[in-house]
């Protein structure tokens, strides 16, 4: 984890990877979980049998599971002191590049684009890549934004 004693100090690394973060697993039970929460019930994401079927053989992951889990995979890579509070404020980018199957290991990279001075605070852009255990390609590509307030 790279840590930073306040904003000023994270606009030096601007341009910069800051790292990966640890492994997490997408379980059936995550996936259903998040189907309940959203109301996603889209048979891919949680009928086992009819997906045993599919071209991919299992059910996957909802595309919006796999940014939602950004903030925790994010969050173990990088932190700033002397701030109140770290906001998700929304994305520029999101692209889902290749389907992520029940049971998979996802970890995040992130490089770090800008940190802009705002008016209350600081707005940090990065780019996170999540990557699937055991593939070439990544599956989700988004270049998030964070507002980060002062204490």
């Amino acid at each position: 984890m790279r840590r930073f004693a306040n904003p000023a100090e994270l606009r030096k690394s601007v341009g910069e990877t800051l790292g990966l973060s640890e492994w997490i697993t997408v379980s059936q039970e995550m996936i259903d979980r998040f189907a309940e929460a959203t109301g996603d019930f889209q048979w891919i994401h949680v009928d086992r049998e009819r997906a045993k079927a599919s071209a991919f053989g299992t059910t996957i992951a909802h595309g919006f599971l796999t940014l939602s889990l950004l903030p925790k995979l994010l969050g173990g890579i990088w932190d700033v002191g002397n701030i109140g509070a770290r906001l998700n404020y929304g994305c520029n980018k999101v692209r889902f590049i290749q389907p992520v199957p029940s049971g998979s290991r996802l970890r995040a990279g992130a490089k770090l684009l800008a940190v802009e001075k705002i008016e209350k605070g600081d707005r940090v852009i990065t780019e996170a890549t999540v990557e699937r255990e055991g593939s070439d390609r990544p599956v989700c590509v988004a270049e998030t934004i964070t507002v980060m307030l002062p204490p």
